[in-house]
């Protein structure tokens, strides 16, 4: 059985759920359903992340969002910082098509969602790639996860 939030198609049943969240002081209303990562809540890796960075001192340029699952990172980096572009990629269709609702219910449109199996489908280069990579996938995932990203990162003059 393929029931895994870190695989393309989760075989389980629908239970979606909305519920809202303020992340980055803005009060986000997310769509969350079996199959995807903590889909009760912004689990403490994904807040604990959002807390830490300073987006502010990020150089210029797009941002992507690796594992994006249902969206909390991107799209509320996204809503944040609207004149930046964030491309939010995941494996799971599932998760995937909940991002997109949750960018349009959000009304957050500075944001590509797209289908990659970690950098498999990734063509640009980043300012940052944000991720809270899904640790019970395993090690060679988690690590070609954060491996890959030097590959995709804008060089930047020391």
């Amino acid at each position: 059985m393929n029931n895994h939030y870190y695989t393309p198609n989760p075989d389980v049943v629908h239970d979606e759920a909305t519920w809202n969240f303020r992340l980055l002081g803005h009060e986000m209303m997310f769509t969350t359903d079996n199959g995807v990562f903590s889909k009760r809540t912004v689990d403490y890796g994904s807040r604990v992340l959002l807390g830490a960075v300073n987006l502010h001192d990020i150089p210029s340029g797009s941002i992507l969002d690796m594992g994006c699952g249902y969206g909390p990172i991107g799209l509320s980096i996204a809503k944040t910082l609207p004149e930046r572009h964030v491309d939010s990629v995941d494996v799971n269709e599932r998760a995937l098509g909940l991002a997109k609702r949750n960018a349009e219910q959000n009304l957050i449109k500075n944001v590509t969602i797209f289908t990659s199996n970690q950098y498999e489908a990734v063509t640009d280069r980043y300012a940052a790639i944000v991720t809270n990579p899904p640790v019970r996938a395993g090690k060679a995932v988690v690590d070609g996860m954060i491996a890959g990203a030097f590959d995709h990162l804008i060089a930047v003059a020391a």
